[in-house]
């Protein structure tokens, strides 16, 4: 059962950045002030605990919480910041990303199988 990680630093960004020239990462950008955010967390965490450790490296970011890195993702991946969203990264760039009621288990799936 692979494990999700929370990232609240620039360092932890950088590492987990770094981290996608080896494999697949899988970034939950995540609103705690929100509903919709809620049941994207359920089916992000849910997809996640299915998954086998080394299938790739699953981190979430809370928003608001962690402000300056959620806006740094966007920047580095130019992918336009949307709450609550999900982004598939490899070899440092956006591969593929969704957001709000897409946020499901199969679009999910979907996604890591392409990579």
């Amino acid at each position: 059962m692979a494990q999700w990680t929370e990232i609240t630093g620039l360092d932890e960004w950088n590492r987990v950045l770094e981290k996608s020239n080896q494999h697949p990462v899988l970034v939950m950008k995540h609103s705690t002030r929100c509903p919709i955010s809620a049941d994207a967390w359920e089916e992000f965490q849910q997809f996640v605990a299915a998954h086998e450790p080394d299938a790739a490296e699953f981190v979430m970011v809370k928003v608001i919480e962690s402000r300056e890195v959620s806006d740094r993702i966007a920047e580095e991946l130019d992918v336009q910041h949307q709450s609550p969203q999900v982004i598939l990264v490899r070899d440092g760039r956006a591969v593929w990303n969704t957001s709000h009621w897409h946020i499901k288990k199969p679009a999910l799936e979907e996604a890591m199988q392409a990579v």
